[in-house]
């Protein structure tokens, strides 16, 4: 008779996990309070008052919304000179819109392979792929977890290039207490519906170089310039502005979201405690300065080596059918398609051949190791947790039922 629930067995757990987004009454109030003041668009007394309170709690001097994350990574390196023919280096195992926010700078992707402990951008790897056009490099704090800023930085420094640090998944991340996306020339934030802070969609910036986010306000506001007049555009931009309505929402989740984020780390830290104990598990490594991590991914590793060489996403398979639900997280970004056709539609890319590239890690984590659980998971409670843990041992131990 099976064991498992892939099979016909008894499943760990049938209730759900919390459900995202969590909502919040004061959200409602806040809401109203705008929908009834008339202030819904270009830049409202709630907006401005939003990138004040964010920058202050993330320790920046300044900060500036816009409609979505991709579109603030694009007017970051717009800000910055990036532009035609220019290479940027990034990471391939991220969200597609660290590549598209460069395509659409008319610049260039250089993937850069990622670290097999942490899956962020290996910074041994980052000066192979430095020519005498590199003009940036974006660090991705993959699943919130920080990447080695002070090696990046170093780099960055030696050659003269631009950081910009897509922290779409590093809401309150920090390292030694610094906050994440404050080590870079500028950082970059999402809002959209997964996000640990969300608005449904949204994006912001922050920096303390206040030339440079000058610049960045011309980009996000159809080329105007900061005191110049209404129907004066300097710069070829489109409307990037962020609405009142999102900023309402966002301004009462920046303490909540502080307060979730304690209650996530908590949860990760003590799976991570559990599931670094049963052979053929790795966690994503969290370096001794991370004192703080968002969680917004729990990302572990599997070798099937351990496992009677059943393949990780039949071990997945087996999960979910427990009620745990686990992925397998992204593909390299090298392999999209939409990737992949710049080729033919960006002249100036012609020779990458990103159907090509290969790069061992990246595809390694993507096909065979990585396994993922969402940021709503780990806001449960520990009673929750202990049910993926329950789950993970009773498939391994069983495991045989997985061999075909």
């Amino acid at each position: 008779m099976s064991v498992l629930a892939l099979n016909g067995g008894k499943p760990v757990r049938k209730s759900d996990f919390p459900k995202w987004p969590i909502k919040n009454e004061k959200e409602i109030i806040k809401l109203k309070e705008v929908w009834e003041s008339g202030k819904w668009g270009v830049y409202s007394e709630y907006t401005k008052e939003f990138e004040e309170k964010f920058a202050k709690k993330f320790g920046a001097k300044y900060a500036l919304s816009a409609v979505n994350g991709t579109t603030s990574m694009w007017i970051a390196l717009r800000a910055a000179g990036v532009g035609l023919g220019d290479e940027v280096i990034i990471p391939p195992y991220t969200f597609i819109a660290t590549a598209v926010a460069v395509l659409l700078a008319n610049a260039v992707p250089v993937f850069c392979d990622i670290d097999s402990e942490t899956y962020n951008i290996n910074p041994d790897k980052i000066e192979e792929k430095i020519t005498s056009k590199t003009k940036a490099i974006i660090p991705v704090h993959i699943g919130g977890m920080p990447c080695d800023m002070e090696n990046i930085m170093r780099i960055a420094k030696k050659h003269n290039l631009f950081v910009l640090e897509d922290a779409a998944q590093a809401h309150y991340s920090s390292i030694n207490n610094k906050m994440i996306g404050t080590f870079g020339d500028i950082g970059s934030f999402s809002f959209q519906m997964s996000k640990n802070m969300t608005a449904g969609e949204g994006g912001i910036l922050i920096s303390d170089n206040a030339e440079l986010m000058d610049r960045c306000f011309s980009f996000q506001n159809c080329g105007r310039i900061k005191g110049g007049a209404w129907y004066e555009h300097s710069y070829l931009a489109a409307n990037n502005r962020m609405t009142a309505f999102q900023s309402a929402v966002l301004m009462e989740q920046l303490e909540f979201c502080e307060e979730i984020t304690r209650k996530r780390e908590k949860n990760a830290l003590y799976l991570a405690k559990n599931i670094s104990e049963i052979e053929g598990l790795t966690c994503q490594k969290r370096s001794e300065k991370i004192t703080s991590a968002a969680y917004h991914l729990f990302i572990f590793r599997y070798n099937k080596k351990y496992f009677k060489n059943v393949h990780r996403d039949i071990f997945i398979k087996a999960l979910n059918a427990e009620g745990i639900p686990v992925s397998s997280g992204y593909i390299p970004l090298y392999k999209f398609e939409a990737i992949q056709r710049t080729e033919k539609e960006y002249p100036w890319l012609n020779g990458r051949e990103y159907n090509k590239l290969y790069l061992p890690v990246c595809e390694n984590a993507c096909y065979e190791e990585s396994i993922w659980l969402y940021q709503n998971v780990l806001l449960g409670e520990k009673s929750d947790i202990d049910d993926i843990i329950e789950a993970i041992i009773k498939v391994k131990n069983n495991i045989d039922e997985l061999i075909k």
